[in-house]
């Protein structure tokens, strides 16, 4: 590691605050992926700004909207029986992310900010229409991922919870990679009285996207079978040591279907 300067506030204003008063500073949620990078000396921040004293933690449930402070763990998002009632896909989702430990110190927020073009939230989050909710506003996902690595947020704003509105159904699939467990493909589906919404992530060059063909399609039936003519482009998705495009275009039609029959 390069050296740098460290300071834990008491509460993401304070966090923020620092942040904006030095554009060399580094957010730092469960420090999964930040403290990797710091180790192999891929960044050299002025200041790590921990937010675990924040207060950013806990997941509630109002008005058909869960909400899930963005320090709450990948762990605690697994077992809360708010989460497993409410949005079952989500709790699952949760469940699958990484190993025990890396469950045990992750956290949403942190990786919603990261917006890591395998990591599995993305998906959930835009599959059910979430809002990320900051220090400054509260973006729509549908605006928030904006491509590989890249979100809305500004570089003095910070995560501060999740809302989520509860689907009448949901699930995710996903092909994971044997050695990180990060989504090879992966695909969300959640149904609601207005239709439904289909993520994938995993598989684009520029992070998770909708599927807008399987979304008219299962909105018309909520079945495997409704989207098993549907055939995803290979133009535009990723290709890597561990899958071609082609396979990852494959990839999709078996994860949605495999996510649909879950949720059903």
């Amino acid at each position: 590691m390069y050296e740098f300067a460290y300071q834990k506030p008491a509460s993401a204003n304070a966090a923020a605050a620092l942040l904006a008063a030095d554009m060399e500073a580094k957010a730092m949620a469960g420090g999964m992926t930040l403290i990797p990078v710091l180790k192999q000396r891929l960044n050299k921040p002025s200041t790590v700004v921990d937010l675990a004293a924040a207060g950013l933690v806990g997941i509630s449930e109002a008005g058909g909207v869960v909400t899930i402070g963005a320090m709450t763990t990948h762990a605690a998002i697994a077992a809360s029986d708010v989460v497993r009632a409410k949005i079952p896909g989500l709790a699952e989702q949760a469940s699958w992310i990484g190993d025990n430990a890396v469950r045990h110190r992750g956290t949403m927020g942190g990786s919603l900010a990261n917006n890591d073009p395998s990591a599995c939230y993305p998906s959930a989050v835009l599959a059910l229409g979430g809002t990320i909710v900051t220090t400054k506003r509260e973006i729509a996902a549908d605006e928030y991922f904006q491509g590989m690595f890249t979100t809305a947020l500004e570089p003095d704003e910070i995560i501060t919870a999740i809302r989520l509105p509860v689907p009448q159904k949901s699930a995710y699939e996903k092909f994971r990679n044997p050695a990180s467990r990060y989504a090879t493909v992966g695909v969300f589906v959640a149904q609601f009285a207005a239709g439904v919404r289909v993520a994938v992530t995993g598989a684009g060059q520029n992070g998770v996207f909708r599927h807008k063909e399987m979304e008219a399609a299962l909105s018309k039936s909520f079945t495997a079978d409704a989207i098993a003519a549907i055939k995803t482009p290979a133009d535009g998705l990723n290709s890597d040591i561990h899958a071609s495009a082609e396979y990852r275009a494959h990839l999709i039609g078996v994860m949605a279907r495999r996510a649909v029959a879950r949720a059903r």
